[in-house]
């Protein structure tokens, strides 16, 4: 889906071909997406789950993503066992287009464990006595495991939108979690199919896969992010990759 380089951005990577659609029109209005990097702390080095899009893909074919995907409007309506963090809905709440509220902002998390469920088979959450049920076939699918949204585990980490005058165009929120929320064996992937070759990497080794530049500055970040304390993370500034006149600008989300 929607998707991510580190420290400065450099707002000619605007003008790659990765960006462009050739389109002289109006610009597509984006939708909201988002986008769960699951992280895995059990080696000597971080791990994060990563796929290859297939090449008959319209958007980023080929590339190697975070699992991730847009907001389905049944993502307002599923209510999770634990809310977000006060602080991490306030960020996401910072700059919302439209009108913003508490449900989009949830939505949002929820919308990137959904994804994550049916593209990886990984369900995000906690085990519950009473099994919820939903309409939405891939949430009811979710609740089957036996588990329901804790969204206390998740981090609010970056914020970007697909450049202006592609045909397709998202505002992804990029959420990250510790591998030790999955309910589960981690290491068991099996989704949709939707993304090939699933499997975990160093960060390291995964720039050097071809990635969306958006996905690499989210990497970087994420990189330097698992080098703080955990308080330090969570004080640490929200990148936010958006557009201005054509041109790219990487500014930061308060609270």
């Amino acid at each position: 889906m929607a998707e991510g380089q580190t420290g400065a951005f450099d707002p000619k990577q605007s003008r790659d071909q990765e960006y462009r659609d050739g389109s002289a029109g109006r610009a597509v209005r984006p939708r909201d997406a988002a986008t769960l990097i699951l992280v895995r702390n059990d080696g000597a080095s971080p791990r994060v789950l990563m796929g290859q899009r297939h090449a008959n893909h319209k958007f980023m074919p080929n590339k190697f993503v975070f699992p991730g995907g847009r907001v389905d409007p049944a993502d307002s309506r599923i209510r999770p066992v634990e809310d977000l963090r006060p602080e991490v809905a306030r960020l996401l709440l910072s700059r919302m287009r439209g009108t913003p509220s508490e449900n989009r902002a949830r939505a949002l998390a929820l919308a990137a464990i959904r994804e994550t469920f049916e593209e990886t088979g990984l369900a995000v959450g906690r085990s519950i006595g009473t099994r919820q049920t939903s309409k939405h076939k891939d949430w009811n699918a979710y609740f089957s495991v036996g588990v329901s949204p804790a969204l206390g585990a998740l981090e609010f980490v970056a914020r970007a939108i697909t450049p202006p005058y592609r045909t397709r165009r998202f505002d992804t929120r990029f959420f990250i979690a510790d591998a030790e929320h999955i309910h589960g064996d981690p290491a068991n992937v099996a989704g949709s199919g939707e993304l090939q070759g699933l499997h975990w990497i160093g960060i390291k080794e995964a720039e050097e896969l071809d990635l969306p530049n958006i996905t690499r500055v989210v990497l970087a970040e994420i990189d330097e992010r698992l080098r703080q304390s955990a308080a330090a993370q969570r004080t640490r500034p929200v990148p936010f990759i958006h557009f201005r006149r054509g041109e790219a600008v990487r500014d930061t989300l308060e609270g």
